[in-house]
């Protein structure tokens, strides 16, 4: 497999991500929409950047995050549930990872191991945060091999329609 890793022009490649995302995550056209205005605004954040996966055909996988900031809408939204646990303070000095995505037939070869743990390896952050859907998946399983642990579970986002674990690691993340 022939895959590079490498710095991604989120904003000048957004289409092919979602794209991505769309088929990895189950989106429809509709919240493809909705997330490309998202992912356009956030890629204007101090800090943000993005990796991707790419064969010669195509991108295959992409990461993005950022410096975490409180006042960003994700942020205000898990807030009450890490206070809840003890652990509002994960909101400051962390990098989130924003989205992690990979395709199907990529899956389980490493991709996504490697655009996390090459993303947060850049972070001047001590910590890194995220969120996924609070079930027991292969992402989940995932981020707990690289020292991520759950922070608060049973975070509902609006609109959403599953509730989510808003995990959190100490950096540089765990090698196999």
């Amino acid at each position: 497999m022939d895959l590079v890793i490498g710095p991604l022009d989120l904003s000048a490649h957004v289409d092919e991500a979602l794209a991505v995302q769309a088929v990895a995550f189950g989106l429809g056209p509709d919240e493809v929409a909705v997330r490309r205005q998202i992912v356009l605004r956030h890629m204007t954040y101090p800090g943000a950047r993005a990796l991707g996966a790419t064969t010669a055909e195509r991108l295959v996988g992409f990461v993005y995050g950022m410096p975490n900031d409180r006042t960003h809408w994700w942020s205000t939204v898990v807030e009450p549930y890490l206070r809840a646990q003890g652990y509002d303070d994960w909101l400051d000095d962390s990098f989130v990872i924003t989205e992690l995505h990979v395709l199907p037939q990529y899956q389980n070869r490493g991709v996504g191991r490697s655009l996390i743990t090459t993303i947060t390896d850049g972070a001047a952050e001590p910590r890194s945060i995220l969120s996924a859907i609070d079930i027991e998946s292969p992402a989940r399983g995932l981020y707990r091999s690289l020292g991520y642990q759950d922070l608060a579970r049973q975070v509902l986002f609006p609109s959403a329609p599953k509730p989510y674990a808003v995990m959190g690691a100490p950096l540089p993340l765990r090698r196999r």
